[in-house]
């Protein structure tokens, strides 16, 4: 975007033109009494020299610099070519938001209908929407849909072993609605409780969610659990925090997930302190009008060539406005620009052989952190690029003691629960090499 400067002569014409004498008398509608008057509390202006060298220091105060890091949990290090950053600086497509204008806005539309495409693919589910804010908020709304669409079940079980993030959003989205959130307990080893939920499961429930790979880094049967959702008439929301393994693991949808949904982060977008994420959601074609968001679609015009629409649009900025699906959706149009390049760059093989180079990481450094005299995995299900490991000391004296040495050893599970006050979260992905791997080992090791 262009910076337009407005001089003092510019300014008074145009408050001419509209009939006013000031900026003020714009705000003379909000009252005296509310309206903030004086100088604002700020400091002087800084040229653009300065402004750099302030935030070359600002950024020198981050811990993260210069260390090795094992940190996964719902935000994972993946390699992004240089051209994904490249092509998102066009204009087209850096100031893209939603594509009210069809005829204006093919090339945006016709990227959000392919990015809808390989969701649908790699989910193995029927539709797509336009993308969500983040894992968290898409889960809760396939849980808002799942209660749009069983009206008066007022009951959902919601796994353990699914984030605690995405666990507290869901429930400040619906602690208010009289629905009911029931939390199905963790296996030992590593999967969400099957046996619990069958006796928690009733005529009540309208949807079950679980994640998979979960939390804890292993892979739930999601085959049983959608027999398990769909015996008592209830959906099942399928989570994925890591949409990479869906790279060697068969898709949700293949195993009778009515939904899945979660963070696409992976694809393409860097981890940025946490932020921002790219949500995604798929379901099944009958509950493509009780989704969130917005669906583009192909179409054909007046002479028969193929064209992109906005099929559906069911949010509240459009004219479904408070019988809208969703108000916390967006349209996320960078985001989803660049997690599409980089689908489209790997192909299928390519993300096959991403996902399997993750996996081997994984393998190699579970194998060397178990040969730590004191050192357990105490999950035996299977895993994809993180998992726990369960150390004789409490997890957050390892990760300080690591930190000294230039190591972010992982997550501190403790923080989470109480017997997990000694378990350790840890991730490898392309981008740990086998030499971090092995200092790891050595350092945790001389640690413990």
């Amino acid at each position: 975007m262009r910076y337009l400067p407005v001089a003092d002569e510019d300014e008074k014409s145009m408050l001419a033109e509209i009939g006013v004498a000031s900026i003020d008398d714009l705000f003379s509608c909000i009252p005296g009494e509310i309206r903030f008057s004086g100088a604002m509390n700020l400091e002087p202006a800084l040229s653009e020299q300065e402004l750099q060298a302030f935030f070359c220091e600002l950024a020198s105060t981050n811990k993260a610099m210069g260390m090795t890091s094992f940190l996964g949990a719902g935000s994972y290090p993946h390699f992004s070519p240089s051209h994904i950053d490249q092509l998102i600086l066009r204009s087209e497509f850096y100031t893209a938001y939603t594509p009210y204008q069809a005829e204006l806005a093919q090339g945006t539309l016709q990227t959000i209908f392919e990015y809808q495409s390989m969701i649908c693919m790699i989910t193995g589910m029927d539709v797509s929407d336009a993308s969500l804010y983040d894992g968290a908020t898409a889960c809760s709304e396939a849980l808002l849909m799942a209660d749009r669409i069983a009206r008066k079940r007022k009951k959902m079980l919601v796994c353990k072993a699914v984030h605690p993030h995405y666990r507290e959003v869901c429930d400040t989205f619906l602690r208010h609605l009289g629905i009911e959130l029931v939390t199905i307990p963790v296996n030992p080893d590593g999967v969400s409780c099957l046996e619990t939920a069958d006796g928690m499961i009733d005529e009540q429930t309208a949807a079950v969610l679980i994640q998979s790979p979960n939390f804890l880094g292993a892979i739930e049967n999601v085959e049983a659990w959608a027999e398990l959702a769909h015996s008592a008439g209830a959906m099942l929301i399928v989570a994925v925090a890591e949409p990479l393994s869906l790279g060697v693991v068969r898709p949700p949808g293949e195993f009778g997930a009515d939904v899945v949904c979660g963070e696409a982060q992976s694809f393409g977008i860097p981890t940025q302190f946490g932020g921002p994420g790219l949500g995604f959601f798929s379901a099944r074609e009958k509950y493509v009008r009780q989704m969130p968001g917005r669906i583009v679609g192909r179409a054909k015009d007046v002479d028969g060539n193929d064209g992109f629409v906005m099929a559906l649009a069911t949010r509240e900025q459009h004219i479904r406005r408070e019988k809208a699906t969703s108000n916390i959706c967006t349209n996320q149009g960078l985001c989803m620009t660049m997690a599409t390049i980089y689908l489209t760059t790997l192909g299928k093989v390519g993300l096959r052989r991403l996902a399997d180079l993750n996996l081997g990481k994984a393998a190699y450094m579970r194998k060397a952190l178990t040969a730590i005299d004191g050192v357990e995995a105490p999950y035996s299900a299977p895993f994809f690029n993180e998992f726990v490991i369960r150390t004789p000391r409490p997890a957050s004296e390892v990760l300080a003691a690591l930190e000294k040495k230039k190591i972010i050893g992982g997550l501190d599970l403790g923080r989470y629960a109480k017997e997990w006050s000694h378990d350790l979260l840890v991730c490898a992905t392309e981008l740990t090499s086998r030499e971090s791997i092995d200092l790891l080992a050595e350092q945790m090791e001389a640690v413990l």
